[in-house]
């Protein structure tokens, strides 16, 4: 197989940097601008939520183990084990 003249190489750099602007052109449309904004605002709404529920679960992880521990303190004979 032949090596790449220098001319073909010019010939390749050339149709790399076009395909690179003119992807660049498209991508800087309104239509993509705004669905990045929507993604990245859901996004965010995403993990807002996940922060809330995370917060809600340990608390009532919390509660749960409060209320056993009470419970517990109240009926110490369960706590004797079989006779």
């Amino acid at each position: 197989m032949e090596a790449f003249t220098p001319d073909q190489w010019l010939v390749l750099l050339l149709a790399f940097l076009l395909g690179l602007f003119l992807g660049m052109a498209f991508l800087a449309s309104p239509k993509w601008k705004r669905r990045y904004r929507d993604e990245v605002a859901r996004r965010e709404e995403l993990e807002a939520e996940n922060a809330r529920l995370r917060r809600e679960a340990d608390e009532m992880d919390t509660l749960r183990h409060a209320a056993a521990r009470d419970e517990a303190r109240r009926h110490p004979e369960d706590r004797r084990g079989p006779l």
